[in-house]
């Protein structure tokens, strides 16, 4: 459906979209944003071009960074190296992955080395989507492993994440702890997308219970992975929800990923702030101290402990100690 779709894009339409996008996450509370535009020979470099317009537009307010995101592969989609390349010379802040868009496991794994052989060249962090299925049958969702391989070959540790991560799920514990310690050991993060896991998963399971297949989060943190969660897709054909709140996000991850407790909820808040910082490559100017950049939110509460929970009104966001967004709701109770 996507596919089909982008053939109509413009340049206009995709401002909108995109302005839509950037605006609510930044009254939610949001002072980064990474987004993963589609890059092949259907839609060219119009969505990388009009997002690199924005990063302009709105530097006040929010810091995009811009991927170049192979969506339909790049073996398999002649000319799409080019067009990455083209992309990251125009000015992508980082090169995408779609690690089993290809037709075969040797053609996903010279994708993975493809990707990393760009990031290298160009000096930049790659962010790919990687095991992105119900279980590990189709070999091409079982590919994590490799990209640690490679990313530790190549000493590329702290640069390179892995979105989606749903497939490891259906491993026996001993293999996903395996997997678990090589990620950490190499330096791959993971981002969990529960909104388009838990949508698209188990499309297929018929006579079965259908599975809902989410990144198991506890594991990763206990193998010391660097770990966030993000939304993947606002309102499109892979996630149709979702209002660019990030600490929506988080507490549907909590919810279905068997995170509860005060130190549960309290690491999931992290998967949206620190931790995702980390991600990123902001680590070193974030947070709440002297000398980190003054780019803050207020949340309307006085119960730290139930932010996840609660979701309270981001009273106030700045962005470089300026108040970009505001926030108010008034609730009242009429009857005792």
């Amino acid at each position: 459906m996507t596919a089909a779709l982008k053939a109509g894009f413009t340049a206009e339409d995709v401002r909108a979209r995109a302005s839509r996008v950037l605006e609510d996450a930044v009254l939610n509370g949001t002072t980064l944003v990474r987004a993963h535009p589609d890059v092949d020979p259907v839609v060219g470099l119009l969505g990388v071009e009009v997002l690199a317009e924005l990063r302009e537009r709105y530097a006040a307010a929010v810091d995009l960074q811009v991927v170049a995101f192979p969506q339909e592969g790049v073996l398999r989609t002649p000319g799409t190296e080019a067009l990455l390349r083209a992309a990251l010379g125009k000015g992508a802040d980082v090169v995408g992955g779609c690690t089993y868009q290809e037709e075969s496991v040797a053609d996903c794994r010279a994708q993975i080395r493809l990707v990393l052989d760009l990031a290298e060249e160009y000096g930049v962090p790659a962010d790919l989507h990687a095991d992105f299925g119900d279980d590990t049958e189709d070999p091409r969702y079982a590919l994590a492993g490799y990209v640690a391989e490679e990313t530790a070959r190549r000493g590329l540790g702290g640069r390179v994440t892995l979105g989606h991560m749903t497939s490891p799920a259906a491993l026996p514990r001993a293999e996903r702890l395996r997997l678990a310690e090589a990620l950490a050991a190499a330096g791959v993060a993971v981002v969990s997308l529960p909104a388009t896991d838990l949508h698209l998963g188990g499309r297929g399971d018929e006579e079965q219970p259908v599975r809902r297949g989410v990144a198991r989060v506890r594991e990763l943190w206990e193998a010391g992975v660097v770990t966030a969660c993000s939304s993947n897709n606002i309102r499109n054909a892979f996630t149709p929800y979702g209002s660019a709140d990030p600490l929506d996000t988080a507490l549907l991850l909590a919810q279905t990923g068997h995170l509860s407790g005060a130190d549960d909820l309290a690491r999931v808040l992290r998967m949206v702030t620190d931790d995702a910082a980390r991600v990123v490559g902001r680590a070193d100017e974030y947070g709440v101290r002297a000398g980190a950049r003054a780019d803050l939110v207020v949340l309307d509460t006085t119960v730290p402990e139930d932010i996840v929970l609660d979701r309270p009104e981001r009273a106030y966001v700045l962005k470089g100690g300026r108040v970009v967004a505001r926030s108010t709701r008034t609730r009242t109770l009429l009857v005792p």
